[in-house]
C-alpha cells in the first residue's frame, strides 16, 4: 500500500514537474518571438509586468489545482478493504465496471432514440396543422369558424329569442346540402325540434292531463307541417284527428279550405302544403325550431301555446336542381277542455287560434299550395307590395298588419 501510495506521489511530481516544463517553454518561445516582432504583435519584452506575473500565478495555480493528491489514511484502508474482500469473492462480479450501469445506459439511450423518433413525428404533425388547422378535431384555434359553428347543432328553445339567427356564409343550396347558407342549418331535423317542456299540474289539473296536452299539440304540429304525404299535398288526416269533432265550425271550415281553396278559405293558415306537381322536396329533412308554453285554460282545463318555425328545401319537380327553401312559422293556441264540466270529445283539442308567417312563396295565390320562389324564374304571383322582413327572425310576434300586404323576405 505505501509503495503504491509512493508512486502515485512520483506520478503527480511528474506531472507537475510537466506543466514547470510547459511554462517555461511558453515563456521561452515568447522571446524568440520577441526577437523578431511584427508591427501589431508585442514582444516579449514588451509585455507589461504585471501580464506576466498574472501568467505566472494561473499557471501555478492550475498545477496545484491538477495534481494528485496523496489518499488519506483512511480511503487507503477503504481501498485495501475492497481489494481483500475481491481476493475472496465476497464481491458482485463486475462491480468495477458496473455491468448494471451499462445496462442503464442502454435503456437510457434507447429512450432518447424513442423520444428522437417521437420528436420527428410530433414536428412533421406540427407542419402539417400548421398548413392545414382544419384537421384538429372541434376546431380549437377557431380556424374553421363559421363552418365549427353550423356544424354545432343549437340547444332548444325554452325562450323567445332577443334577435334573429346571426348571418350566415353566402352559400347556394344544393341537393347535397339543402340547408347551406341558413341559419336552419343548425336546427334540429323534424319532430327531434319539437321538445316538449316538462308537465307540471296547472291548478286542478294534474301532471299527466298537461302532458297529454302537450302531446297533442306536438302530433297536431307534426301532422300539419311535418307528414310527409301531407306536405306533398295530401289530406292532413293525422292533423286533423286530433282537433273536437265537436267544434263542428272549425272543422268545416278546414275542411272546406282544404277542398276548395279561396283567399277565405285557405289551408295554409293551419298546414304546409306544395304541389307535388310544381315541386318537390330535397331530402327527407325539415328543419324545425321553436318552443311549447302552457297554463291554465279558460274551459277547465290547459291551454298550449305553439310557436315553431319550420324551414323546406324544394327543387322543381320538371328537373332543374335548383333548390331554394321556403320558410314557414306557425303560432297555434289550443286547450285540452274538462269534459266533466263541458262538452267536448275526451282527448281532443279545441282550436283556439292560429296563425302563420310565410317567406318566400309566392304572393296572393290561394290554391291552396305554397309556391316557392327560384331565382332563375320569374315569380307566379303578384308583386310583392310589403316590407322585407327575415323569416328565420323569431324574435318578434308574428305581425297583425294588414294581411293585404306581401313582402319580401332578405334571405331564405
Amino acid at each position: 500500500m505505501v509503495a503504491l501510495a509512493f508512486t502515485e506521489f512520483l506520478c503527480g511530481l511528474s506531472h507537475t514537474h510537466d506543466l514547470l516544463v510547459k511554462a517555461l517553454t511558453i515563456r521561452l518561445d515568447l522571446d524568440l518571438v520577441s526577437e523578431k516582432p511584427s508591427d501589431d504583435q508585442p514582444s516579449a519584452s514588451q509585455l507589461p509586468d504585471d501580464v506576466w506575473e498574472q501568467f505566472t500565478r494561473d499557471s501555478e495555480r492550475d498545477i496545484r489545482s491538477s495534481a494528485p493528491k496523496e489518499p488519506s489514511a483512511r480511503a487507503r484502508m477503504v481501498t485495501e478493504r475492497l481489494r481483500r474482500q475481491e481476493e475472496r469473492g465476497e464481491l458482485p462480479p463486475g462491480w468495477r465496471t458496473g455491468p448494471v450501469w451499462q445496462e442503464m445506459n442502454g435503456r437510457a439511450a434507447r429512450r432518447r432514440k424513442l423520444w428522437t423518433v417521437l420528436g420527428v413525428t410530433a414536428a412533421v404533425a406540427v407542419a402539417v396543422v400548421a398548413l392545414k388547422p382544419s384537421v384538429l378535431p372541434g376546431d380549437p384555434f377557431g380556424t374553421g369558424g363559421s363552418q365549427a359553428a353550423e356544424a354545432s347543432p343549437l340547444p332548444a328553445e325554452t325562450t323567445a329569442p332577443t334577435a334573429p339567427p346571426g348571418a350566415s356564409d353566402p352559400e347556394i343550396p344544393t341537393l347535397d346540402e339543402p340547408f347551406a347558407g341558413s341559419p336552419a342549418l343548425r336546427w334540429a331535423d323534424g319532430e327531434a325540434g319539437i321538445v316538449l317542456p316538462e308537465a307540471k299540474a296547472v291548478g286542478p289539473v294534474s301532471k299527466d292531463r298537461v302532458e297529454q296536452a302537450l302531446k297533442l299539440t306536438k302530433k297536431l304540429l307534426v301532422g300539419a307541417n311535418l307528414d310527409p304525404a301531407a306536405v306533398r299535398g295530401g289530406r292532413p288526416g293525422a292533423a286533423l284527428s286530433v282537433l273536437d269533432p265537436k267544434q263542428p265550425d272549425v272543422l268545416d271550415h278546414l275542411d272546406t279550405a282544404l277542398r276548395s281553396p279561396s283567399p277565405k278559405y285557405d289551408p295554409l293558415t293551419l298546414f304546409s302544403r306544395f304541389d307535388p306537381d310544381e315541386v318537390r322536396p330535397v331530402g327527407d329533412v325539415i328543419k324545425t325550431r321553436g318552443r311549447m308554453t302552457f297554463q291554465k285554460g279558460t274551459h277547465g282545463g290547459v291551454a298550449v301555446r305553439a310557436d315553431y318555425t319550420f324551414v323546406y328545401p324544394v327543387v322543381r319537380a320538371d328537373g332543374p336542381t335548383e333548390v331554394t327553401r321556403t320558410i314557414v312559422r306557425r303560432v297555434v293556441e289550443v286547450e285540452l277542455a274538462d269534459p266533466a264540466r263541458y262538452q267536448v270529445t275526451p282527448g281532443r283539442l279545441l282550436l283556439l287560434e292560429y296563425d302563420q308567417e310565410i317567406g318566400n312563396s309566392s304572393c296572393f295565390v290561394y290554391d291552396g299550395y305554397l309556391h316557392p320562389e327560384f331565382s332563375s324564374s320569374s315569380p307566379t304571383g303578384a308583386a310583392p307590395s310589403g316590407p322585407a322582413t327575415d323569416p328565420y327572425d323569431r324574435s318578434k310576434d308574428i305581425d297583425d298588419g294588414d294581411r293585404e300586404d306581401c313582402g319580401t323576405v332578405t334571405r331564405t
